[in-house]
């Protein structure tokens, strides 16, 4: 999976992303910084948990950005789930929330950006997720 998506980067390729946010104004900031990038990104959307496992299992991301408190749920506890649907798939948690950093990482996702942030530490986190 990582070798795909180095793959993808280096040859200009497609990598399918998965955006999870309950806040709409977040979900058109991301598809429109995704947008703007020379890489081609295949953008779906979630707003919520459900919407979320349904999209991971239809179609399959390489990539999947995920509001921490999406649907004030315990994120920790849907990690497993998210990787039981989509094995291969790379998370990076988003939050504007400190000490959700921790908690991102013990629960297993492969980076951590906070939504505070310009889109540096996020774009960064894309081209260079292992």
């Amino acid at each position: 999976m990582i070798e795909y998506l180095v793959y993808s980067v280096k040859r200009g390729g497609i990598v399918r992303v998965l955006i999870a946010d309950d806040q709409a104004d977040v979900l058109n900031a991301l598809r429109v910084l995704l947008e703007q990038q020379e890489m081609h990104f295949v953008i779906d959307e979630a707003e919520d948990a459900d919407g979320l496992f349904l999209k991971l299992e239809k179609t399959k991301p390489d990539l999947l950005l995920l509001d921490w408190e999406l649907s004030n749920r315990d994120m920790a506890d849907v990690i497993p789930r998210i990787r039981e649907l989509a094995e291969d798939i790379r998370i990076i948690a988003m939050s504007v929330d400190p000490e959700a950093e921790s908690q991102a990482k013990a629960a297993g996702v492969d980076a951590f950006v906070s939504k505070g942030d310009s889109s540096e530490p996020l774009l960064s986190a894309i081209y260079t997720i292992r």
